[in-house]
C-alpha cells in the first residue's frame, strides 16, 4: 500500500505532465487536498510530505480538527469547498483562507460583515452552476458577470471561478466553458477538477484542483 506522500507525489507528477502537454507552468497549479472525513493523523502525514493547501466542506468537523493542527503548522491554507449557509459565514471567515462556493450576493454581504468583525478577508471563488442542474449549488450562467463585479466592489479578494461538472457526463466541455466564461470576465483563477478528472481540468486551464480520494486511497 502506498503512503500519503507517495500518492501526493504521483498526483503532482500527473499535474505536471498534463500542464506540460498544455504548455503551462505546473507551478501555477495548486493541489488542494480534500480532507473532509479524514483524521488529523492523515493531515499530519501530508503536511510532513509538503502539502500546504487543504479543503473542507463541513464547518463543525473542520472546527474540531484544524485549530490544533494550525497551531503547529502556521503555513497551512484552508479552503472551504462546500455549500455555505449565510449563518455559517462567521465561522467560515475565522477559519478559512479561501472560499470556493460564493454563489449569491447575500452571501457576499454576510461574509463582508463577518470579515469586518474579524479583520480577516478570505479570498473567494464565484461558484458557477456550469451544468445548469437544479439540485447543485452555484450561480446561473447569466449571473456570473454581476456576481464577479459584486465581489470586485467588495473588500473580499476575487480568487476566480469554481465549478463541478454534472456527474456521469464528460467533464472536459464544462471545464472549457468555465475557462471561456472566465476569459470573458477577465478572471484568471479556475478551481476545477477532482480525483477522477483533474488531468483534463489542468489541460483546460485549472489553477486549483481539489483532490480527495486519489490522495487517501489506493
Amino acid at each position: 500500500m502506498s503512503s500519503a506522500a507517495e500518492r501526493r507525489q504521483k498526483i503532482l507528477d500527473e499535474i505536471a505532465a498534463a500542464a506540460r502537454l498544455a504548455r503551462r507552468d505546473p507551478g501555477h497549479i495548486e493541489l488542494i487536498a480534500v480532507s473532509k472525513t479524514r483524521s488529523a493523523e492523515d493531515m499530519e502525514a501530508l503536511i510532513a510530505a509538503g502539502q500546504r493547501d487543504f479543503g473542507e466542506s463541513r464547518v463543525q468537523e473542520a472546527l474540531g480538527k484544524w485549530p490544533a493542527i494550525l497551531a503547529r503548522h502556521q503555513a497551512i491554507r484552508l479552503h472551504w469547498i462546500g455549500r455555505l449557509q449565510s449563518n455559517k459565514a462567521g465561522e467560515a471567515v475565522r477559519l478559512f483562507d479561501v472560499i470556493h462556493s460564493l454563489d449569491r450576493t447575500s452571501l457576499i454581504e454576510a461574509l463582508v460583515r463577518e470579515a469586518d468583525k474579524a479583520g480577516r478577508f478570505p479570498a473567494v471563488y464565484v461558484q458557477v452552476n456550469i451544468g445548469e442542474e437544479e439540485q447543485k449549488g452555484g450561480c446561473a450562467l447569466g449571473e456570473v458577470g454581476a456576481l464577479v463585479e459584486a465581489v470586485r466592489a467588495s473588500p473580499l479578494p476575487l480568487a476566480g471561478l469554481m465549478a463541478i461538472p454534472p456527474l456521469g457526463l464528460e467533464p472536459a466541455p464544462f471545464f472549457a466553458l468555465l475557462a471561456k466564461i472566465a476569459r470573458e470576465h477577465g478572471v484568471e483563477g479556475l478551481s476545477m477538477g477532482m480525483s477522477s478528472d483533474f488531468r483534463s481540468a489542468v489541460m483546460l486551464g485549472a489553477t486549483a484542483v481539489r483532490v480527495g480520494t486519489a490522495l487517501f486511497e489506493d
